[in-house]
């Protein structure tokens, strides 16, 4: 069986982390009942001895003594992780693995990667090391971080590199958050295009999730729980953004719901590697099967149900592909199966999509960047960073428009006749 680290980074990173760490700890409780440490729960969580002096003893079999998370806390404001600390999930949570400052980025790209990236890159290295140590066959670093602000724009796409040049064969997921159009952070446009650049050039997978349309969803969802129309009565404990069932009540954030959406998305990524089921499938299938060219890795992504109706049992259906795919992939489609769905659920959905759909979101990036850029409006609070010049704004915004192109191409395909391509023939 193999493991995965969780590293989240800056405030939205850690409060999606938190969200996460209850979940799976929910949905291994559901599952292992007896409390015995197997495989499945050893892929996010070790099992440590909490008697021995020091590090403490991994249990590798046996009755689960202390788990702890294979988790790094990245954060150059204490606030978030402190919350952590001292909520409900504090005792998983090694207190080795975190890396906190004081002053915080500012919302500047430049000073999470130029700045706090050099200052901390060997103490980041040390916790990376030191959780790979951990782990028996690691096989992927999840990173959860938004693109608009400084910490987890900046020193969230720093981390990729040192990942890249440090655990070149392991996979990097990243989970990035795209600011709305009307962020309350004004600089989100330049920090979300030069992270942009350092996520076409060092992670294998992408998933973007878009801030507003989290908001859209939750929005939806208290309309239809509130509107007390017949038939619209959900299940208890079923909302995937509800935390109902948490092992230990705090009091909910106004952003909790929508974390709670990445952080199923996540667990249910990552469930057919940790259960069993009748068509299995590991991460590196993901990659193999959902990336064609290098820097094609952005995964748009849909999960449902988010709720369940208390009178309604859907059936299960066979799934049949009506999508338009490009000629020379026509093929190109990956079902698993698992047999252990989220708590509070019967059955569960997560598409994970390569198209074109992505487009039309980097393309309202750039131009938000542009409205800005050409101002030069706060361009001087970047340019004061050492390492920091107005060629790298240039060099983003061009990688970004190169991205764009690549999905224009494809796009001009749709209207290309499918070519019926004979198979090989053996001859005998």
């Amino acid at each position: 069986m193999t493991q995965s680290v969780v590293v989240q980074v800056g405030q939205c990173g850690n409060q999606i982390g938190c969200c996460f760490w209850d979940l799976a700890l929910r949905e291994h409780a559901a599952v292992n009942q007896k409390g015995i440490y197997d495989e499945a729960i050893s892929s996010f969580f070790r099992n440590v001895d909490t008697r021995v002096v020091g590090d403490g003893g991994s249990i590798s079999k046996g009755k689960i003594c202390s788990l702890k998370a294979r988790a790094v806390l990245i954060d150059m404001e204490e606030g978030v992780v402190n919350e952590i600390l001292q909520g409900p999930l504090r005792d998983v949570f090694d207190s080795k693995q975190l890396i906190t400052d004081i002053s915080g980025s500012g919302n500047n790209w430049a000073v999470g990667h130029k700045v706090f990236g050099s200052l901390y890159q060997e103490q980041i290295l040390e916790k990376l090391r030191k959780s790979a140590e951990h782990c028996d066959c690691l096989q992927c670093f999840f990173i959860i971080h938004s693109m608009g602000g400084g910490t987890g724009s900046g020193l969230g796409t720093f981390l990729l590199k040192v990942l890249e040049d440090e655990f070149p064969e392991v996979y990097r997921f990243v989970a990035s958050i795209y600011p709305s159009g009307e962020d309350d952070v004004i600089t989100s446009p330049y920090n979300s295009i030069l992270a942009m650049k350092e996520l076409n050039e060092h992670a294998d997978c992408v998933l973007p999730i878009d801030n507003q349309s989290l908001f859209d969803i939750i929005s939806k969802i208290d309309l239809m729980v509130n509107s007390g129309k017949l038939g619209t009565t959900v299940k208890p404990k079923s909302l995937v953004t509800s935390r109902a069932g948490a092992f230990k009540k705090r009091q909910e954030k106004p952003f909790d719901a929508m974390n709670n959406i990445v952080a199923n998305l996540l667990l249910n990524l990552t469930s057919s590697a940790r259960f069993e089921g009748s068509l299995n499938m590991d991460l590196n299938e993901i990659t193999m099967n959902l990336v064609p060219f290098p820097q094609l890795h952005y995964l748009v992504s849909s999960l449902t149900p988010l709720y369940t109706l208390a009178d309604v049992h859907i059936p299960p259906r066979r799934l049949k592909p009506s999508l338009h795919f490009v000629s020379w992939n026509q093929e190109g489609w990956k079902t698993s199966l698992c047999s252990v769905p989220p708590v509070g659920h019967y059955h569960s959905l997560l598409a994970l999509a390569n198209n074109t759909c992505v487009k039309p979101t980097f393309m309202d990036l750039r131009e938000r960047f542009t409205r800005l850029y050409k101002k030069k409006a706060h361009l001087h609070h970047y340019l004061q960073i050492e390492g920091m010049e107005e060629s790298c704004f240039s060099e983003a915004v061009s990688s970004l428009s190169a991205l764009i192109q690549e999905y224009n191409q494809l796009d001009a395909m749709k209207s290309m006749p499918v070519e019926d391509v004979p198979r090989l023939s053996v001859a005998v």
